[in-house]
């Protein structure tokens, strides 16, 4: 099926709402039934038949069916954040003892998962380097049953070799999960090399527009209906109907942002790398990316994410270069319209960047929908500052 045909029109039967040009909003708690054996089927079939919107809702099902189609997997389970996607995705494959295998620096919320939250209830977590894949394969244990992984994750970039690791999952029954985030389901495709579960924080290319926070998982059948039928009701981090409809909105144009998106980047990134105030680029596409091999295999076009480090250590130089952009705006969560600098110093204090090796002169920037002739004139005023 292609993308348009997914964006545009798959879930959305009009003749199933009055004719509706676009989908309603099925804004309401409770639906209601004629007799008890309605109701019972309903409640007997909660992820497919609308009963109450914790499980199931209209507006929220055909988002689903997008998310899914758009990662070529069965089904999907669309959250209220992408923290919850991924909690949901980890903690319904675990029991007391298990072990789990994560790539090392992943998103802070999911190494707090992994580093403080399950070991208060005996699962432990490994954290290693996933750009050697033998060496990161070794650190499996017999007990091992989630490998965790982020394909670029989102400040260094660092790759994982999809099929391989996936492939030697599979031959020792261990669930693999992937965000996949960066990439978008329109530059990258995990579930084309026998990834199990594909996560998201949607807030960012899915949603695109910085009205809306949300999550996805995308698997099996079996797997998906596994997780509504335990910790995504239990634990209740669901989506609302309107801002499923705000992200069906924001679908229709991902293919034409995301390309305008990757083209502005390489322009502006091609730019930095002649700058001598940038010490080091973070991109996948840039020239001097050194796992060039796993990004043309997995990768078919450009996101519009990247990490620079500044040739300086000087806090207050740092400081003045991020105070000095104009264009860019200072802000933690990435690609939306807006283009976006979140500099690492600020995490330095933070209750939620457990992490002491960051480097105070990196800044992560996001290319949106603005102008790339801006972009470059604005971090070219920046960059004068230090």
């Amino acid at each position: 099926m292609k993308h348009s045909d997914i964006l545009l029109h798959l879930g959305e039967e009009n003749e199933n709402h009055s004719k509706a040009g676009s989908p309603p909003i099925y804004q309401t708690s409770n639906f209601l039934f004629d007799n008890v054996g309605d109701m019972r089927k309903a409640l007997e079939k909660e992820d497919e038949i609308p009963f109450y919107t914790r499980g199931s809702n209209p507006t929220v099902k055909i988002l689903q069916q997008k998310i899914a189609a758009l990662e070529k997997t069965e089904a999907s389970l669309v959250f209220s954040s992408g923290s919850a996607a991924v909690a949901t995705s980890i903690i319904g494959n675990v029991n007391a003892g298990d072990h789990i295998l994560c790539v090392s620096k992943p998103y802070s919320w999911t190494y707090k998962l992994l580093h403080e939250l399950l070991p208060r209830f005996s699962v432990e977590t490994t954290f290693s380097s996933g750009k050697n894949t033998i060496n990161f394969l070794g650190q499996v244990k017999p007990n091992t049953k989630i490998i965790y992984l982020e394909s670029p994750n989102s400040w260094t970039f660092e790759m994982q070799d999809l099929e391989a690791i996936s492939s030697f999952a599979k031959e020792n029954r261990i669930i693999t999960i992937v965000d996949n985030s960066y990439a978008s389901p329109l530059n990258q495709s995990p579930s084309d090399f026998g990834i199990d579960i594909i996560v998201h924080s949607a807030t960012k290319y899915l949603g695109g527009h910085s009205d809306l926070v949300a999550g996805v998982a995308c698997g099996s059948d079996e797997m998906m209906k596994k997780l509504f039928r335990s910790e995504f009701m239990t634990l209740g981090g669901i989506i609302s109907p309107n801002d499923a409809w705000l992200m069906i909105r924001s679908l229709r144009t991902l293919p034409l942002r995301m390309k305008h998106i990757g083209e502005s980047a390489l322009r502006v990134v091609d730019f930095l790398e002649d700058s001598p105030k940038v010490k080091k680029i973070y991109y996948p596409f840039s020239r001097s990316f050194p796992q060039k091999d796993i990004a043309d295999k997995y990768l078919s076009g450009p996101s519009g994410l990247f990490t620079i480090d500044l040739n300086t250590n000087n806090t207050e130089r740092i400081e003045a270069f991020c105070n000095q952009l104009k264009v860019f705006h200072l802000a933690c969560s990435w690609g939306s319209y807006e283009s976006i600098a979140f500099p690492a110093i600020t995490t330095v204090s933070s209750l939620n960047y457990d992490n002491p090796d960051i480097k105070t002169e990196r800044v992560r920037l996001s290319v949106g929908l603005d102008d790339p002739d801006l972009l470059i004139e604005d971090l070219t005023n920046a960059l004068d500052a230090i």
